[in-house]
Protein backbone atom coordinates (compact mmCIF):
# COMPACT_ATOMS: atom_id res chain seq x y z
CA UNK A 1 0.00 0.00 0.00
CA UNK A 2 1.81 2.67 -1.06
CA UNK A 3 1.64 6.50 0.01
CA UNK A 4 -1.44 7.77 -1.98
CA UNK A 5 -3.36 4.86 -0.89
CA UNK A 6 -2.30 5.06 3.11
CA UNK A 7 -3.62 9.09 2.63
CA UNK A 8 -6.66 8.37 1.85
CA UNK A 9 -7.61 5.87 5.25
CA UNK A 10 -6.16 8.45 6.98
CA UNK A 11 -8.61 11.16 5.82
CA UNK A 12 -11.66 8.96 6.18
CA UNK A 13 -10.50 8.30 9.68
CA UNK A 14 -10.08 11.61 10.56
CA UNK A 15 -13.81 12.62 9.23
CA UNK A 16 -15.08 9.12 11.52
CA UNK A 17 -13.33 10.79 14.56
CA UNK A 18 -16.13 13.64 14.02
CA UNK A 19 -18.54 12.47 12.51
CA UNK A 20 -19.26 8.91 14.04
CA UNK A 21 -17.81 5.97 12.72
CA UNK A 22 -16.62 4.82 9.03
CA UNK A 23 -15.37 1.54 7.09
CA UNK A 24 -12.69 0.97 4.70
CA UNK A 25 -13.31 -2.48 2.50
CA UNK A 26 -12.46 -3.74 -0.35
CA UNK A 27 -14.83 -4.85 -2.75
CA UNK A 28 -15.32 -8.33 -3.84
CA UNK A 29 -12.73 -8.97 -7.02
CA UNK A 30 -15.26 -8.25 -9.60
CA UNK A 31 -13.29 -5.14 -11.13
CA UNK A 32 -16.33 -3.51 -11.03
CA UNK A 33 -16.52 0.16 -9.32
CA UNK A 34 -18.66 -0.12 -6.43
CA UNK A 35 -18.40 3.75 -5.20
CA UNK A 36 -21.59 4.94 -3.86
CA UNK A 37 -22.67 8.31 -2.45
CA UNK A 38 -21.36 9.88 0.69
CA UNK A 39 -22.67 9.09 3.71
CA UNK A 40 -24.66 11.72 6.19
CA UNK A 41 -23.61 11.36 10.06
CA UNK A 42 -24.33 13.42 12.76
CA UNK A 43 -21.13 15.36 14.60
CA UNK A 44 -20.51 14.36 17.04
CA UNK A 45 -18.77 17.48 18.65
CA UNK A 46 -19.50 20.56 18.53
CA UNK A 47 -18.04 24.03 19.54
CA UNK A 48 -19.84 27.42 20.05
CA UNK A 49 -18.40 30.46 20.97
CA UNK A 50 -20.91 33.73 22.46
CA UNK A 51 -19.39 37.21 22.80
CA UNK A 52 -19.73 39.36 25.86
CA UNK A 53 -23.44 40.54 25.94
CA UNK A 54 -22.86 44.24 26.86
CA UNK A 55 -21.15 46.43 28.91
CA UNK A 56 -24.13 48.16 30.31
CA UNK A 57 -25.49 48.11 34.14
CA UNK A 58 -29.21 47.91 32.85
CA UNK A 59 -28.63 45.22 30.52
CA UNK A 60 -30.61 41.76 31.30
CA UNK A 61 -29.19 38.77 28.86
CA UNK A 62 -30.88 35.73 27.85
CA UNK A 63 -29.23 32.58 26.69
CA UNK A 64 -31.07 29.79 24.67
CA UNK A 65 -29.89 26.07 23.98
CA UNK A 66 -31.62 23.74 21.58
CA UNK A 67 -30.43 20.58 20.27
CA UNK A 68 -32.92 19.29 16.84
CA UNK A 69 -33.75 15.35 17.48
CA UNK A 70 -31.61 13.84 15.13
CA UNK A 71 -31.58 11.05 13.44
CA UNK A 72 -28.89 8.01 14.66
CA UNK A 73 -27.52 10.57 17.25
CA UNK A 74 -28.49 8.79 20.15
CA UNK A 75 -27.03 7.66 23.18
CA UNK A 76 -24.97 9.59 25.75
CA UNK A 77 -23.82 12.75 25.59
CA UNK A 78 -23.37 16.49 27.12
CA UNK A 79 -23.49 20.02 26.51
CA UNK A 80 -22.19 23.19 28.66
CA UNK A 81 -21.54 26.91 28.27
CA UNK A 82 -18.98 28.09 30.94
CA UNK A 83 -17.39 31.86 31.24
CA UNK A 84 -14.26 32.57 29.01
CA UNK A 85 -11.17 31.87 31.31
CA UNK A 86 -13.31 29.06 33.15
CA UNK A 87 -12.46 26.19 31.49
CA UNK A 88 -10.05 23.25 31.41
CA UNK A 89 -8.37 24.47 34.94
CA UNK A 90 -5.40 21.30 35.41
CA UNK A 91 -5.41 20.01 38.42
CA UNK A 92 -8.38 22.36 39.35
CA UNK A 93 -11.83 21.77 39.82
CA UNK A 94 -14.60 23.94 39.29
CA UNK A 95 -15.47 26.58 41.49
CA UNK A 96 -19.06 28.40 41.99
CA UNK A 97 -17.53 30.68 39.01
CA UNK A 98 -16.98 28.35 36.76
CA UNK A 99 -20.36 26.96 37.07
CA UNK A 100 -22.05 26.27 33.53
CA UNK A 101 -24.34 29.43 32.48
CA UNK A 102 -26.45 26.28 30.82
CA UNK A 103 -26.22 23.06 31.01
CA UNK A 104 -28.19 19.84 29.15
CA UNK A 105 -31.49 18.82 28.96
CA UNK A 106 -33.02 17.05 26.17
CA UNK A 107 -32.58 16.95 22.42
CA UNK A 108 -36.00 18.49 21.16
CA UNK A 109 -36.41 20.97 23.88
CA UNK A 110 -34.89 24.32 24.77
CA UNK A 111 -32.81 25.33 27.93
CA UNK A 112 -32.40 29.12 29.20
CA UNK A 113 -30.58 30.67 31.21
CA UNK A 114 -30.31 34.64 32.50
CA UNK A 115 -27.42 37.26 32.92
CA UNK A 116 -27.49 40.76 34.44
CA UNK A 117 -25.47 43.84 34.61
CA UNK A 118 -22.71 44.27 32.54
CA UNK A 119 -20.33 41.72 34.47
CA UNK A 120 -21.89 38.75 32.06
CA UNK A 121 -18.69 37.12 30.06
CA UNK A 122 -18.11 35.74 27.02
CA UNK A 123 -18.87 32.26 27.02
CA UNK A 124 -17.42 28.65 25.58
CA UNK A 125 -19.57 26.18 24.67
CA UNK A 126 -19.30 22.49 23.45
CA UNK A 127 -21.77 19.49 23.28
CA UNK A 128 -20.82 16.10 22.74
CA UNK A 129 -22.56 13.14 21.43
CA UNK A 130 -26.75 13.50 20.96
CA UNK A 131 -26.47 17.16 21.66
CA UNK A 132 -23.62 17.77 19.32
CA UNK A 133 -25.76 17.76 15.96
CA UNK A 134 -27.25 20.65 15.19
CA UNK A 135 -26.56 22.51 18.64
CA UNK A 136 -27.32 25.86 18.55
CA UNK A 137 -27.46 28.87 21.17
CA UNK A 138 -28.58 32.25 20.84
CA UNK A 139 -27.64 35.57 22.93
CA UNK A 140 -30.82 37.91 23.34
CA UNK A 141 -30.45 41.22 25.23
CA UNK A 142 -32.59 43.94 26.54
CA UNK A 143 -31.06 47.06 27.66
CA UNK A 144 -33.12 49.95 28.35
CA UNK A 145 -31.35 53.36 28.10
CA UNK A 146 -28.36 54.64 26.63
CA UNK A 147 -25.95 53.79 23.98
CA UNK A 148 -27.22 50.98 21.85
CA UNK A 149 -30.05 50.86 24.04
CA UNK A 150 -32.95 48.11 22.50
CA UNK A 151 -32.89 44.72 21.70
CA UNK A 152 -29.91 42.74 20.66
CA UNK A 153 -29.11 39.29 19.84
CA UNK A 154 -26.31 36.82 18.00
CA UNK A 155 -25.89 33.26 17.30
CA UNK A 156 -23.67 31.80 18.96
CA UNK A 157 -20.96 31.04 16.77
CA UNK A 158 -18.24 28.12 15.73
CA UNK A 159 -14.47 29.20 16.12
CA UNK A 160 -12.49 29.56 12.77
CA UNK A 161 -9.84 31.59 11.01
CA UNK A 162 -11.08 34.68 8.73
CA UNK A 163 -14.87 36.28 8.62
CA UNK A 164 -15.80 39.29 6.71
CA UNK A 165 -18.05 42.39 8.82
CA UNK A 166 -19.77 44.89 5.86
CA UNK A 167 -21.19 47.92 8.18
CA UNK A 168 -19.24 48.59 11.32
CA UNK A 169 -18.75 52.17 11.47
CA UNK A 170 -16.38 54.69 13.41
CA UNK A 171 -18.83 57.73 13.04
CA UNK A 172 -19.08 60.03 15.94
CA UNK A 173 -22.63 58.73 17.06
CA UNK A 174 -21.77 54.89 16.74
CA UNK A 175 -19.21 52.72 19.13
CA UNK A 176 -18.63 49.63 17.77
CA UNK A 177 -16.34 46.49 19.07
CA UNK A 178 -15.17 43.34 17.33
CA UNK A 179 -15.37 40.82 20.14
CA UNK A 180 -12.72 37.70 19.64
CA UNK A 181 -13.08 34.64 21.61
CA UNK A 182 -10.70 31.88 21.95
CA UNK A 183 -11.80 28.53 22.41
CA UNK A 184 -8.08 26.70 22.99
CA UNK A 185 -5.61 25.87 25.06
CA UNK A 186 -3.13 27.89 22.89
CA UNK A 187 -2.85 31.76 22.08
CA UNK A 188 -4.61 33.13 18.82
CA UNK A 189 -2.80 35.88 16.91
CA UNK A 190 -5.87 38.86 15.05
CA UNK A 191 -4.97 40.45 12.29
CA UNK A 192 -7.66 43.08 11.91
CA UNK A 193 -8.23 44.82 8.72
CA UNK A 194 -10.19 48.06 8.14
CA UNK A 195 -11.52 49.14 4.59
CA UNK A 196 -13.70 52.28 4.25
CA UNK A 197 -14.55 54.39 1.20
CA UNK A 198 -10.67 55.00 0.08
CA UNK A 199 -9.69 51.31 0.82
CA UNK A 200 -7.41 50.39 3.64
CA UNK A 201 -7.02 52.35 6.33
CA UNK A 202 -3.66 52.60 7.92
CA UNK A 203 -3.48 50.86 11.35
CA UNK A 204 -2.18 51.66 14.51
CA UNK A 205 -1.69 48.26 15.46
CA UNK A 206 1.17 46.73 13.52
CA UNK A 207 2.02 43.22 15.15
CA UNK A 208 -1.60 41.62 15.14
CA UNK A 209 -3.32 41.48 18.25
CA UNK A 210 -2.97 38.35 20.86
CA UNK A 211 -5.94 36.88 22.13
CA UNK A 212 -5.12 34.25 25.37
CA UNK A 213 -6.15 30.92 25.93
CA UNK A 214 -9.59 30.13 26.96
CA UNK A 215 -10.37 33.86 27.24
CA UNK A 216 -12.67 36.88 24.89
CA UNK A 217 -10.92 39.99 24.06
CA UNK A 218 -13.63 43.22 22.91
CA UNK A 219 -10.93 45.60 20.26
CA UNK A 220 -12.83 49.55 20.09
CA UNK A 221 -12.51 49.71 16.02
CA UNK A 222 -11.90 53.42 16.74
CA UNK A 223 -7.97 52.49 18.42
CA UNK A 224 -7.57 51.02 14.89
CA UNK A 225 -7.26 53.45 12.90
CA UNK A 226 -7.46 57.34 12.75
CA UNK A 227 -10.26 59.87 11.54
CA UNK A 228 -14.20 58.66 11.40
CA UNK A 229 -15.60 56.33 8.46
CA UNK A 230 -19.20 56.25 8.11
CA UNK A 231 -19.49 52.48 6.66
CA UNK A 232 -16.36 50.08 7.50
CA UNK A 233 -15.87 46.47 5.96
CA UNK A 234 -13.90 44.57 8.85
CA UNK A 235 -11.75 41.59 8.11
CA UNK A 236 -10.76 39.54 10.41
CA UNK A 237 -7.72 37.41 9.44
CA UNK A 238 -6.50 34.90 12.10
CA UNK A 239 -2.59 34.44 12.11
CA UNK A 240 -2.23 31.52 14.59
CA UNK A 241 -5.14 29.59 16.20
CA UNK A 242 -8.93 30.28 15.36
CA UNK A 243 -11.34 32.60 16.98
CA UNK A 244 -14.78 33.34 17.12
CA UNK A 245 -15.99 36.76 16.18
CA UNK A 246 -18.83 39.09 16.12
CA UNK A 247 -18.97 43.00 15.77
CA UNK A 248 -21.09 44.94 18.75
CA UNK A 249 -22.52 47.95 16.62
CA UNK A 250 -23.64 50.53 19.57
CA UNK A 251 -25.68 53.82 18.53
CA UNK A 252 -26.12 56.98 20.46
CA UNK A 253 -29.32 57.70 18.29
CA UNK A 254 -30.90 54.39 17.00
CA UNK A 255 -29.94 51.95 19.39
CA UNK A 256 -27.94 49.35 18.34
CA UNK A 257 -27.33 45.38 17.79
CA UNK A 258 -25.16 42.92 16.85
CA UNK A 259 -23.42 42.17 13.23
CA UNK A 260 -22.57 38.83 12.35
CA UNK A 261 -20.06 38.03 9.98
CA UNK A 262 -21.42 37.66 6.15
CA UNK A 263 -21.14 34.69 4.48
CA UNK A 264 -17.90 33.93 3.00
CA UNK A 265 -17.23 36.11 -0.85
CA UNK A 266 -19.13 35.22 -3.42
CA UNK A 267 -20.27 36.52 -7.06
CA UNK A 268 -23.73 36.09 -6.09
CA UNK A 269 -25.06 37.16 -2.64
CA UNK A 270 -28.94 37.02 -0.77
CA UNK A 271 -29.68 38.86 2.22
CA UNK A 272 -33.26 37.88 3.41
CA UNK A 273 -35.93 38.79 5.79
CA UNK A 274 -35.63 42.64 5.54
CA UNK A 275 -38.77 43.39 7.41
CA UNK A 276 -41.62 45.17 5.94
CA UNK A 277 -41.96 48.14 7.98
CA UNK A 278 -38.47 49.08 7.93
CA UNK A 279 -37.88 53.17 7.32
CA UNK A 280 -34.58 52.77 6.71
CA UNK A 281 -32.26 50.38 4.85
CA UNK A 282 -28.25 50.70 4.11
CA UNK A 283 -26.82 48.32 1.91
CA UNK A 284 -22.92 48.08 2.79
CA UNK A 285 -21.00 46.25 -0.10
CA UNK A 286 -17.15 45.32 -0.39
CA UNK A 287 -14.89 43.03 -2.89
CA UNK A 288 -11.47 41.97 -1.55
CA UNK A 289 -10.29 41.27 -5.12
CA UNK A 290 -8.84 43.51 -7.17
CA UNK A 291 -11.40 43.79 -9.50
CA UNK A 292 -14.00 45.72 -9.26
CA UNK A 293 -17.75 44.40 -9.20
CA UNK A 294 -20.97 45.18 -11.09
CA UNK A 295 -24.20 44.06 -9.33
CA UNK A 296 -27.89 43.88 -10.27
CA UNK A 297 -29.56 45.16 -7.10
CA UNK A 298 -33.09 43.10 -6.85
CA UNK A 299 -35.70 42.55 -3.91
CA UNK A 300 -37.47 39.27 -3.67
CA UNK A 301 -41.04 40.47 -2.54
CA UNK A 302 -44.41 38.16 -2.03
CA UNK A 303 -45.22 39.53 -5.69
CA UNK A 304 -41.54 37.93 -6.72
CA UNK A 305 -38.61 40.04 -7.94
CA UNK A 306 -38.85 43.60 -8.24
CA UNK A 307 -35.73 46.35 -9.06
CA UNK A 308 -35.64 49.18 -7.20
CA UNK A 309 -36.50 52.30 -8.48
CA UNK A 310 -33.11 54.56 -8.98
CA UNK A 311 -30.86 51.46 -7.29
CA UNK A 312 -31.05 49.24 -10.57
CA UNK A 313 -27.19 48.44 -10.24
CA UNK A 314 -23.95 49.00 -7.86
CA UNK A 315 -20.36 49.12 -8.73
CA UNK A 316 -18.27 48.40 -5.79
CA UNK A 317 -14.82 48.94 -6.56
CA UNK A 318 -12.13 47.15 -5.76
CA UNK A 319 -10.94 46.92 -1.88
CA UNK A 320 -13.07 49.81 -1.03
CA UNK A 321 -16.23 49.92 0.65
CA UNK A 322 -19.97 51.50 -1.15
CA UNK A 323 -22.85 52.10 0.40
CA UNK A 324 -26.30 53.03 -0.89
CA UNK A 325 -29.44 54.20 0.97
CA UNK A 326 -32.30 52.46 0.10
CA UNK A 327 -34.50 53.84 2.17
CA UNK A 328 -37.99 52.31 3.07
CA UNK A 329 -37.34 49.61 0.02
CA UNK A 330 -39.95 47.07 1.19
CA UNK A 331 -42.81 49.18 1.03
CA UNK A 332 -44.98 47.50 3.91
CA UNK A 333 -44.02 43.77 2.59
CA UNK A 334 -41.36 41.69 3.55
CA UNK A 335 -38.52 41.27 1.21
CA UNK A 336 -35.22 39.96 0.95
CA UNK A 337 -31.79 41.48 -1.45
CA UNK A 338 -30.74 39.40 -4.23
CA UNK A 339 -27.49 40.25 -5.70
CA UNK A 340 -26.03 39.19 -8.93
CA UNK A 341 -23.33 40.07 -11.33
CA UNK A 342 -23.89 42.15 -13.94
CA UNK A 343 -21.22 41.02 -15.81
CA UNK A 344 -17.91 38.71 -14.83
CA UNK A 345 -17.62 36.99 -11.98
CA UNK A 346 -15.77 39.05 -8.95
CA UNK A 347 -16.51 37.66 -4.94
CA UNK A 348 -17.91 40.47 -2.33
CA UNK A 349 -19.88 40.36 0.86
CA UNK A 350 -22.48 42.37 1.49
CA UNK A 351 -25.14 43.40 4.64
CA UNK A 352 -27.92 45.78 5.46
CA UNK A 353 -28.20 48.14 8.17
CA UNK A 354 -31.88 48.46 9.02
CA UNK A 355 -33.95 50.94 10.88
CA UNK A 356 -37.62 50.87 12.04
CA UNK A 357 -39.48 53.61 13.54
CA UNK A 358 -39.27 57.45 13.53
CA UNK A 359 -37.79 59.83 15.44
CA UNK A 360 -36.58 59.74 18.74
CA UNK A 361 -38.19 56.42 18.69
CA UNK A 362 -35.96 54.25 16.14
CA UNK A 363 -34.03 51.14 16.28
CA UNK A 364 -31.43 49.29 14.14
CA UNK A 365 -30.48 45.56 13.25
CA UNK A 366 -28.04 44.53 11.07
CA UNK A 367 -28.63 41.43 8.21
CA UNK A 368 -25.59 40.07 6.41
CA UNK A 369 -25.61 38.12 3.33
CA UNK A 370 -26.29 34.38 4.30
CA UNK A 371 -25.77 30.95 3.15
CA UNK A 372 -28.62 28.84 2.08
CA UNK A 373 -30.76 26.75 5.09
CA UNK A 374 -29.25 23.37 3.19
CA UNK A 375 -30.36 20.41 5.08
CA UNK A 376 -31.54 21.97 8.09
CA UNK A 377 -31.43 25.02 10.10
CA UNK A 378 -32.56 26.17 13.52
CA UNK A 379 -33.53 29.49 15.28
CA UNK A 380 -34.03 29.69 19.33
CA UNK A 381 -35.39 32.02 21.67
CA UNK A 382 -38.33 32.45 19.86
CA UNK A 383 -41.65 33.43 21.71
CA UNK A 384 -45.39 33.29 21.08
CA UNK A 385 -45.95 36.70 19.78
CA UNK A 386 -42.90 39.07 18.49
CA UNK A 387 -41.27 36.27 16.55
CA UNK A 388 -41.29 36.60 12.60
CA UNK A 389 -39.73 34.38 10.10
CA UNK A 390 -39.17 35.02 6.70
CA UNK A 391 -38.21 32.71 4.05
CA UNK A 392 -37.01 33.11 0.27
CA UNK A 393 -36.44 30.98 -3.02
CA UNK A 394 -34.37 33.43 -5.26
CA UNK A 395 -34.32 30.72 -7.95
CA UNK A 396 -37.38 28.56 -8.12
CA UNK A 397 -40.21 27.37 -6.14
CA UNK A 398 -39.53 25.46 -2.75
CA UNK A 399 -41.58 23.83 -0.06
CA UNK A 400 -40.19 23.98 3.65
CA UNK A 401 -41.17 22.10 6.49
CA UNK A 402 -41.02 24.08 9.78
CA UNK A 403 -41.13 22.85 13.04
CA UNK A 404 -41.72 24.43 15.98
CA UNK A 405 -40.12 22.55 19.50
CA UNK A 406 -41.65 22.23 23.01
CA UNK A 407 -41.66 25.19 24.75
CA UNK A 408 -38.78 25.67 27.25
CA UNK A 409 -41.51 25.27 30.27
CA UNK A 410 -44.09 23.15 28.70
CA UNK A 411 -45.65 22.09 25.65
CA UNK A 412 -45.76 19.44 22.76
CA UNK A 413 -44.25 20.19 18.97
CA UNK A 414 -46.04 21.25 15.85
CA UNK A 415 -44.94 21.26 12.36
CA UNK A 416 -45.96 22.71 9.05
CA UNK A 417 -45.12 22.85 5.22
CA UNK A 418 -44.89 26.02 3.41
CA UNK A 419 -44.67 26.36 -0.47
CA UNK A 420 -42.18 29.37 -1.60
CA UNK A 421 -42.85 30.68 -4.43
CA UNK A 422 -39.89 31.26 -7.15
CA UNK A 423 -38.41 34.82 -6.66
CA UNK A 424 -40.68 35.48 -3.74
CA UNK A 425 -40.36 36.36 0.50
CA UNK A 426 -42.75 35.09 2.37
CA UNK A 427 -43.94 35.67 6.21
CA UNK A 428 -45.06 32.87 7.15
CA UNK A 429 -47.99 32.28 9.74
CA UNK A 430 -45.74 30.29 12.36
CA UNK A 431 -46.66 26.76 13.85
CA UNK A 432 -47.08 27.43 17.85
CA UNK A 433 -46.23 24.63 20.34
CA UNK A 434 -49.45 23.13 21.49
CA UNK A 435 -49.38 24.56 25.22
CA UNK A 436 -46.45 27.11 25.04
CA UNK A 437 -44.94 27.75 28.37
CA UNK A 438 -41.58 29.57 27.84
CA UNK A 439 -39.95 30.16 24.95
CA UNK A 440 -39.07 27.68 21.76
CA UNK A 441 -37.04 26.86 18.61
CA UNK A 442 -37.56 26.85 14.91
CA UNK A 443 -35.97 23.71 12.75
CA UNK A 444 -36.17 24.57 8.63
CA UNK A 445 -35.67 21.41 6.83
CA UNK A 446 -36.38 22.15 2.82
CA UNK A 447 -37.12 19.08 0.89
CA UNK A 448 -34.73 19.78 -1.96
CA UNK A 449 -31.15 20.36 -1.77
CA UNK A 450 -31.58 21.50 -5.22
CA UNK A 451 -33.37 24.65 -5.06
CA UNK A 452 -31.81 26.90 -2.16
CA UNK A 453 -33.86 28.81 0.70
CA UNK A 454 -32.74 31.67 2.77
CA UNK A 455 -34.02 32.49 6.06
CA UNK A 456 -34.03 34.75 8.70
CA UNK A 457 -35.86 35.41 12.08
CA UNK A 458 -37.03 38.81 13.39
CA UNK A 459 -37.60 39.12 17.16
CA UNK A 460 -39.70 42.10 17.93
CA UNK A 461 -40.54 43.79 21.41
CA UNK A 462 -41.33 47.64 22.63
CA UNK A 463 -38.95 49.06 25.18
CA UNK A 464 -39.58 52.76 26.84
CA UNK A 465 -42.46 53.28 23.67
CA UNK A 466 -39.47 52.03 20.82
CA UNK A 467 -40.32 49.16 18.19
CA UNK A 468 -37.04 46.86 19.78
CA UNK A 469 -35.60 44.14 17.71
CA UNK A 470 -33.24 41.99 16.24
CA UNK A 471 -32.91 40.06 13.15
CA UNK A 472 -30.65 36.65 12.57
CA UNK A 473 -29.81 34.86 9.07
CA UNK A 474 -30.46 30.77 9.24
CA UNK A 475 -27.77 29.00 7.54
CA UNK A 476 -27.11 25.12 7.71
CA UNK A 477 -27.41 24.19 11.43
CA UNK A 478 -24.35 21.74 10.37
CA UNK A 479 -25.85 18.91 12.29
CA UNK A 480 -24.40 16.48 9.80
CA UNK A 481 -21.44 15.66 7.51
CA UNK A 482 -20.79 13.72 4.70
CA UNK A 483 -18.27 10.82 5.25
CA UNK A 484 -17.36 9.38 1.64
CA UNK A 485 -18.66 5.66 1.49
CA UNK A 486 -14.43 4.01 0.59
CA UNK A 487 -16.48 0.68 -0.55
CA UNK A 488 -15.01 0.86 -3.91
CA UNK A 489 -11.87 -0.44 -5.05
CA UNK A 490 -8.14 0.83 -3.87
CA UNK A 491 -5.90 -0.70 -6.14
CA UNK A 492 -6.35 1.36 -8.73
CA UNK A 493 -4.52 3.96 -6.39
CA UNK A 494 -1.27 2.07 -6.14
CA UNK A 495 0.14 3.59 -9.08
Amino acid sequence: MNRTTLSLIAGVTALAAVTGFATLTTPEASGTDTAKAAAQLPVERTGLLCPAPSNSDLADTTYTSFTPVTEGADGEGTAELVSAGAEKKEGKKKDKADKPVLEPGEPGKPVVGDESGSESPALIGTAEGKFAPGWTVQETTEVAAGSGRGLSGVNCTAADTEFWFPGASTASSRTDYVHLTNPDDSAAVVDLELYGKDGLLESTVEDGITVAPHSSEPVLLSTLAEGEETDLTVHVNVRSGRVGAAVQALDDEVGGDWLAATAEPAESLVIPGIPKDATEVRLVAFTPGGTDADLKVRLAAPSGLITPAGNETLRVKAGMTTAVDLGDVTRGEAGSLVLTPTSGAVPVVAAVRVVRGKGDKQETAFIPAAGPVGTRATAVGNTEKGTTLALTAPDGTAEVKVTASAGSEGGEAASETYTIKAGTTQEIELPVPDGLKGTYALTLEPSSATTPVYASRTLSTTLNGAPAFTVQTLPDDRGTVSVPNADQDLSVLQR
